[in-house]
């Protein structure tokens, strides 16, 4: 069982780190009320985070190969560690958001080594094991995130779902030193620090830009610069990759029609399958009454059916090629989002959710696993693990770009089913903010349009979370010839995980 430590070491940080994408999600009417956050608060304590492993994945990958991938490892865990403590000690919103940060900083520096440490590890026939091991962990937390962040919550409180980390961070540390050798790569190059300023800046201010369009609109001329700063930031960062002589992502990997469709796909998947589970936890605690508990439950059903979708298409799809299984995978999800918006409606319950999601979790768990297999086998074998690390990064800046373009569509639906409704004044930002609780305890009255706004929100969501899912399923399809989709399914697990 010694053999096996190293795996344990990783996979508590990798578990650790991908449950706090979603652990916060049942937590969020809990922090608006004890905060008193804004809509765009909540927004910005989950976005930060992705924001974070998004910008800061490349380039501590380039660290690690330099200085050591263990060494890198440790410091992340240490600095998630302290980064929770002082997000569940956090006075206001704006000290967490910060903290928030914080950790998503700890956490590239663990995601990004977890891979090269399992293959230093291990070999042959232990290593595929490791790596099976690794995924399913994956796929476990993020079913696993709601159902802690409601258990942790309904009977501690919010600031729990952080204090947990600090005893896992102590046994992750300790079974590192103990079991875990250094490696670095003796050639790697410096680090590409004005690339990772560049595109920091922009991933930061098009999300800031997307968040500020639902509250004041899309044409307000503030909302305007700081989306036109964005583009330009990004403008500013493909032309220092192409001048830079060690760039953190080389831009010529996007030559490959394969490789843009596989990027292109890994942000509209997280987008159109993950991003609106913000809002559905809104909806279930705050017009909906439930505990957070039992939101996580509810939400439970789409990570179920991804695992198992995931273990059958392995076996059943393993020969199949990435256009059929990436596509269909996500022409399901984009599917499954439009039956929920199909099936919603205004005195609904959760039930009517329930087919959508176990819909878009078989896509989720279909697609997936062929992606790292695609983007490898559209690149030369140098390149693997800078393709690996943009297919990380692509997914967790689609995350963070849904959240916040779904959010301004979410505050949009709220407009829309309050319109005429009668109901008070200056109430769509208490709805939004998760408070739509204190307002129905104040008047019975209030139910009927609240439950009404909120699935009028909840609706145009699913809509757009749906057109995603769908524009990425023709981007794949357009992009992706049949003779290139069949040497990407034709990609062998070891070069997979190089």
């Amino acid at each position: 069982m010694r053999k096996w430590l190293p795996l344990t070491a990783v996979c508590l940080g990798a578990f650790m780190l991908l449950v706090d994408v979603t652990i916060v999600t049942v937590a969020l009417p809990d922090m608006a009320a004890d905060l008193d956050t804004s809509f765009a608060g909540l927004q910005w304590v989950l976005d930060v985070y992705a924001l974070a492993l998004a910008a800061l994945l490349l380039g501590a990958g380039a660290l690690a190969d330099r200085i050591g991938r263990r060494r890198l490892y440790l410091a992340g865990i240490g600095v998630f560690a302290l980064a929770s403590l002082a997000c569940g000690l956090a006075g206001g919103p704006a000290a967490l958001i910060a903290f928030r940060a914080v950790q998503g900083v700890g956490g590239a520096a663990m995601f990004a080594t977890t891979m090269a440490l399992l293959s230093g590890a291990y070999q042959g026939r232990d290593r595929g094991i490791a790596f099976g091991v690794w995924g399913a962990v994956n796929g476990a937390a993020a079913a696993a995130g709601p159902v802690i962040g409601g258990l942790l919550t309904e009977q501690f409180g919010w600031r729990w779902i952080f204090y947990i980390n600090l005893p896992v961070c102590a046994l992750a540390v300790y079974v590192t030193l103990k079991a875990v050798g250094e490696s670095r790569d003796p050639h790697a190059k410096g680090l590409d620090l004005p690339g990772t300023a560049t595109f920091t800046a922009g991933a930061a201010a098009l999300t800031y830009g997307l968040i500020r369009a639902g509250e004041h609109g899309w044409t307000e001329p503030a909302t305007l610069g700081v989306i036109g700063l964005g583009a330009a930031c990004f403008a500013a960062f493909v032309l220092v990759e192409r001048r830079s002589s060690r760039p953190m992502l080389d831009l010529s990997l996007f030559r490959s029609p394969v490789f843009v469709a596989v990027m292109a796909s890994a942000l509209l998947l997280s987008g159109a399958a993950f991003s609106y589970l913000m809002y559905v936890s809104l909806w279930l605690q705050s017009a909906e009454g439930m505990g957070p508990v039992d939101a996580g439950l509810v939400l439970v059903p789409l990570s179920l059916a991804s695992f198992v979708a995931s273990a059958l298409a392995g076996r059943l799809l393993h020969e199949a090629p990435a256009r059929l299984t990436i596509g269909g995978g996500l022409l399901l999800i984009g599917a499954g989002a439009l039956l929920q918006a199909w099936l919603l409606d205004a005195g609904d319950g959760w039930p009517a959710l329930m087919p959508g999601m176990v819909v878009a979790g078989v896509g989720v768990g279909v697609a997936i696993p062929p992606l790292a297999a695609a983007a490898m086998a559209a690149v030369a074998p140098g390149r693997a693990g800078m393709a690996g690390g943009a297919l990380n990064t692509a997914r967790q800046l689609g995350m963070a770009l849904g959240i916040a373009v779904l959010g301004a569509v979410f505050q949009s639906g709220l407009a829309d089913g309050l319109d005429g409704s009668g109901r008070p004044p200056g109430t769509a930002g208490a709805l939004a903010s998760g408070r739509a609780g204190e307002l129905l305890a104040a008047s019975d009255g209030a139910r009927g349009w609240v439950e009404a706004a909120f699935a009028s929100g909840l609706r145009e969501v699913f809509v757009v979370a749906g057109v995603m899912g769908l524009l990425g399923a023709l981007v794949l399809v357009v992009l992706v010839r049949p003779a290139a989709a069949g040497r990407a399914a034709g990609a062998t697990p070891e070069r997979a995980s190089a």
